[in-house]
């Protein structure tokens, strides 16, 4: 295993981190299968990942709700008496605070499902704008100061899929953030917080994690015929995993990547490809981005999200609407991108909060009729999330 430091933390991290969102389960989402994820953990730290990250929703039965992934990952360090040999992550559910004390009340919760009297990173889960304003509101600086002061949490950072300007300001609003967690792929440099995102963290010297590094697995599954052709002209042979995973750890502004893995065979072939030093060539590095340009083709419209159409008078997401609408056809995977749009963007600010009215039309630089571009987001997605 190869190991980076993570930013101004100075911790020694393993490059491959183990995510516990996508843990193997047996009747529906909430009910992991203990077994085989304790031997899956096991072979993981044995053969060198150091971090487990998990969440307050984690394997929860619905979007939402207390899940089970913290209280399966500290009864497995508990009773293999691991706590002290990894790093555990975990995040406060920032959507579900709504007052003051909520901060105090979810750390203990999670202290107590963890087994254990501090995590090492602790990080405000999936940061939105409206909710980084509600938090502030309710004093988040002071609480984090509090939980550093006490040693109930060592080092605190956030996880967000917000785009770059609000997401510099965030970083710039609390000089204590060490570890941040962000989506990137070699399809999304631009989309959320991107490429610049990641190099405003390195000049921070602020520990960069990635997440959804194989976007949901859709970069290795089902690939297009026209992709594998692509792949196929390559320098040097690699399988999907190989090129998405690589792709990261060939970036000089990564510290860590979170691979939610859900079986066996998974972890071992990620800790073989972590465990290798492969520089990927120009001629590659161009190849991923040929890559990357077509699947891009198969977008189902062409907006550029250039954000003219915004604000919606009625306060409709147009861009995401249409950026989760994009994705899902690029990808063919609707549910997975089902889980970005209904978790991310708010109710009341979905496709089917269209009116109609179509203000937003004449700034279209891409002359979409956009209402009608939303009425087939609404038909595509529905009206709830049904992935579970």
């Amino acid at each position: 295993m190869i190991y980076n430091t993570l930013g101004k933390t100075n911790l020694e991290v393993s490059r491959l981190g183990f995510g516990t969102m996508r843990l193997p389960t047996k009747a529906n989402n909430a009910d992991i299968d203990k077994a085989e994820a304790s031997r899956m953990l096991e072979y993981g730290i044995e053969n060198g990942i150091n971090i487990i990250d998990t969440a307050y929703p984690y394997h929860a039965e619905g979007l939402g709700g207390s899940g089970e992934s913290e209280k399966f990952v500290g009864e497995f360090l508990a009773e293999n008496s691991l706590r002290d040999e990894i790093l555990l992550q975990t995040k406060s559910p920032s959507w579900a605070i709504e007052k003051e004390s909520d901060f105090e009340f979810f750390l203990n919760e999670q202290l107590e499902k963890l087994q254990t009297d501090y995590i090492d990173i602790y990080l405000l889960h999936s940061l939105t704008v409206p909710d980084w304003e509600k938090v502030k509101n309710l004093n988040v600086f002071d609480f984090l100061d509090d939980a550093l002061s006490d040693g109930r949490v060592k080092h605190v950072g956030f996880s967000s899929h917000i785009e770059v300007d609000h997401f510099i300001e965030i970083l710039d609003e609390y000089p204590k953030w060490e570890v941040v967690l962000t989506q990137m792929n070699y399809l999304d440099e631009y989309y959320q917080s991107g490429i610049m995102g990641l190099n405003y963290l390195k000049e921070l010297n602020i520990g960069s994690m990635i997440m959804e590094p194989l976007r949901g697995g859709r970069l290795v599954q089902n690939i297009p015929d026209e992709i594998q052709g692509l792949w196929d002209t390559a320098e040097t042979r690699r399988s999907p995993v190989e090129w998405a995973l690589q792709y990261l750890w060939n970036r000089d502004d990564v510290d860590c990547v979170l691979s939610g893995m859900t079986s066996l065979e998974q972890v071992k072939e990620n800790i073989e490809i972590a465990s290798k030093i492969d520089t990927i060539s120009e001629s590659d590095q161009e190849l991923i981005r040929e890559v990357a340009r077509t699947y891009k083709t198969r977008l189902a419209n062409r907006c550029t999200r250039c954000g003219y159409c915004m604000p919606c008078p009625h306060g409709v997401d147009i861009i995401n609407c249409f950026t989760e609408y994009n994705i899902a056809h690029m990808m063919d995977n609707p549910k997975a991108s089902a889980m970005q749009y209904f978790s991310l963007i708010d109710e009341d600010s979905r496709a089917d909060c269209c009116l109609g009215c179509g203000e937003c039309i004449p700034f279209c630089t891409q002359m979409l009729d956009i209402p009608e571009e939303l009425e087939k987001v609404y038909e595509y997605f529905g009206d709830e999330f049904d992935h579970f």
